[in-house]
């Protein structure tokens, strides 16, 4: 059901994208070829034999309303760049300049790092009365969306790249835990703690260390130790399961448990990204943890009771 729903998300954003577009088109938004009325003002005065002169960009309210049918856009004056070429002159945004839409929109979309623009006539003396024509924009919506599609993608392939050597260490240690015994030992140990929360999970059964190894990543704020653990201990609980598709009460209450588990520590993650920080949050993080893994848990036993819920999951 969840791919149908991302898939109806994905279809219905690339209908928006192109139909803003085309709108777009119509109406000439950008209107691409169009020459922009602009004055340039020299520091000194105009050398032509320069190739690359300072100058003050300066539009005029009145230009931009006429130009882009905007009564709210508003003039102004920025630091820009005269540069002079074979192929013609060409004016540079200073890449501090903050624009206006859809001049913004315009720099943006031509893929440089300031916003650039071809002139026309020839310059003389300190001011100059002229005109710039910046590139063509088009499909502004359909490549963001590629571009965030790109992007998310990137990084995914990061993430899990990322996850794997967790997961192989993890995994390994594991493997290591169950030839040695250790598992089998701090299954014995915990039982008394887990037996009541997963009381369908037979005695001694390698899912209870498990389902301990993982809690435990968590509430020490380990998420990558803790992913491999869970699935294994899901994997353990499906042999007691006698279906495929439907999740059994252990299943549900170890997601549940999961999900909301204790933060003794706080997750690695928040700790990078605010540092010292973090401390003023800790008995904040400890009660919204504690709290949520109390009514998680309740939750859990009282759906369970219901004869709804009981006949889905029988």
């Amino acid at each position: 059901m969840l791919n149908y729903i991302w898939g109806g998300l994905i279809v219905l954003s690339l209908v928006f994208a192109l139909t803003s577009d085309i709108t777009d088109f119509v109406q000439d938004t950008y209107r691409n070829g169009t020459p922009l009325p602009v004055t340039i003002i020299f520091e000194e005065e105009y050398h032509a034999d320069t190739r690359r002169q300072y100058v003050e960009v300066q539009l005029s309210g009145t230009d931009l309303t006429a130009h882009y049918g905007d009564s709210t856009m508003t003039g102004n004056t920025w630091p820009g760049v005269l540069l002079q070429t074979s192929a013609g002159r060409e004016l540079r945004f200073a890449e501090e300049a903050s624009l206006a839409e859809p001049l913004q929109t315009i720099c943006q979309e031509t893929g440089q790092e300031d916003c650039r623009g071809a002139l026309q006539g020839i310059p003389a003396g300190t001011e100059w009365q002229t005109a710039i024509t910046f590139r063509s924009v088009r499909w502004v919506k359909m490549n963001a969306i590629a571009g965030a599609a790109l992007d998310f993608a990137r990084t995914a392939v990061t993430l899990a790249l990322g996850l794997i050597g967790g997961l192989g260490l993890w995994m390994g240690l594991l493997k290591i835990a169950e030839a040695s015994g250790m598992l089998q030992a701090l299954v014995r140990f915990t039982q008394p703690l887990i037996r009541p929360l997963f009381p369908k999970v037979p005695k001694d059964h390698p899912a209870l260390g498990l389902i301990v190894l993982n809690l435990s990543a968590n509430m020490l704020g380990m998420g990558n130790a803790a992913t491999p653990l869970g699935i294994k201990a899901m994997q353990e609980l499906q042999t007691l399961n006698e279906t495929e598709d439907t999740a059994t009460d252990p299943m549900v209450m170890l997601l549940t448990m999961n999900t909301a588990s204790v933060q003794i520590l706080p997750p690695v993650t928040l700790v990078a990204i605010m540092g010292l920080q973090i401390n003023q949050l800790f008995f904040s993080i400890l009660i919204t943890t504690g709290l949520s893994l109390i009514v998680g848990i309740t939750a859990v036993k009282l759906l369970g009771r219901l004869k709804r819920y009981r006949e889905v999951t029988s």
